[in-house]
């Protein structure tokens, strides 16, 4: 009936709820200050909360302890900070609108695509490299953005945008067989 998880199951889920709960810290430390050190802080914030989804899956993988909390609480924690910090980096004028905007409308269009896909009873798509850059270089962004590293914030921000239009497009490229019937 219920699982019995031991602490090494526990683990990644424990820092997958930690990173949930970073969130709203990150969010008010931008909301309630617009200082360089509070932008710096915040960053640290994202900067740890980035750490513990690298570090999540890894030992999720590494001692086999997949869980289904994990699979679902995983991807919407790091969408939901990736998303938060890029709505916030655009109220400090630190990313143009149409930047955040595009980066968001993909992250919810591969979502649906995931999630249809399960639905139908297709392959799930795992993250595949260009996914990867992706988040790297989104992360890198956020944390330069919001520690004033302006230049080399602004670069990565360009290479996530590149990144995250064609992983998009890997992955709905991939899941076509979905869509070939859709306009005939």
């Amino acid at each position: 009936m219920f699982e019995k998880y031991t602490r090494k199951e526990n683990l990644p889920n424990s820092l997958t709820v930690l990173r949930i709960l970073m969130i709203p810290v990150f969010l008010l430390i931008l909301t309630v200050s617009k200082s360089t050190l509070a932008h710096v802080f915040a960053g640290i914030i994202f900067a740890i909360a980035s750490l513990t989804d690298y570090l999540d899956g890894y030992l999720a993988r590494k001692w086999q302890v997949v869980t289904n909390f994990g699979k679902f609480a995983d991807p919407l924690a790091d969408k939901i900070l990736v998303m938060s910090a890029f709505i916030m980096l655009v109220e400090l004028g630190f990313v143009p609108g149409w930047v955040a905007s595009v980066i968001i409308c993909r992250e919810l269009a591969v979502t649906g695509l995931r999630l249809l896909l399960v639905e139908t009873g297709g392959e799930v798509l795992a993250a595949a490299m260009p996914g990867k850059i992706k988040t790297f270089t989104q992360m890198f962004a956020i944390v330069f953005l919001l520690f004033h590293w302006n230049l080399i914030g602004q670069i990565f921000l360009y290479i996530a945008l590149f990144f995250t239009l064609y992983s998009g497009y890997d992955y709905f490229k991939g899941a076509g067989f979905l869509f070939k019937d859709t306009f005939r």
